[in-house]
């Protein structure tokens, strides 16, 4: 081989492996330093950013591969629609409800230009319990949260008692063998993103058995 061609494949191997280690250095960034982000407006992840979200759900640890998992994907009008699902369910499980009360419900979904639905399809298995299906579903939304902030989008993984409301279930068309695991908010940061905690490894991590 000529001299100056091998002077081009090493300058490329050079070039693919300065690639690859600033990718790697990226993801590993992503992971420590991903904080959620409450505080979102438009626009939403679109095109190859969404995509990457989405495919980022479907790598997450699971147990046998069941993909125990399925997404709703709300923006648009369907956000004023969720909202009215969110102050019906409201409205079953309390008092009267003042205007002020009403219009925070049918808010709610508007916080981000966009909400995904986070549902488990645990299902009884002979080798992976529902818990772990349930697990799997999780890991699942966290991989989405950090694929969002690698790219700059920021996110806010929500539950509270809506995830269990039967009206907001029924009205998602969630099956009574199905749970919602999160709404996942999604959208352009406002402001700075909060500073990450600071916590101490030992303080979670002990060698096993202890001395």
């Amino acid at each position: 081989m000529a001299y100056g061609a091998m002077f081009w494949v090493e300058w490329r191997l050079l070039i693919e492996n300065w690639w690859v280690g600033l990718m790697d250095m990226l993801a590993v960034d992503a992971l420590l330093n991903r904080v959620s982000c409450g505080k979102l407006q438009q626009p939403a992840p679109s095109g190859e950013v969404l995509a990457i979200i989405q495919a980022a759900a479907l790598r997450a640890a699971d147990h046998g591969g069941l993909t125990p998992w399925r997404f709703l994907v709300v923006q648009g009008e369907a956000l004023k629609a969720l909202g009215e699902l969110y102050l019906e369910s409201a409205k079953s499980e309390s008092e009267p409800l003042s205007d002020a009360q009403c219009q925070r419900y049918l808010d709610m979904p508007q916080r981000a230009p966009m909400v995904i639905v986070a549902i488990a399809e645990a299902r009884e298995h002979g080798k992976v319990p529902m818990s772990e299906q349930l697990l799997a579903t999780g890991a699942a939304v966290q991989n989405m949260i950090t694929a969002a902030f690698a790219q700059g989008i920021g996110a806010y993984w929500r539950t509270g008692p809506l995830a269990y409301s039967d009206v907001v279930r029924s009205g998602l068309g969630v099956s009574g063998a199905e749970s919602i695991v999160g709404f996942v908010y999604l959208g352009t940061p406002i402001g700075d993103l909060k500073a990450k905690p600071c916590r101490q490894l030992d303080d979670f991590f002990q060698a096993w058995p202890s001395k």
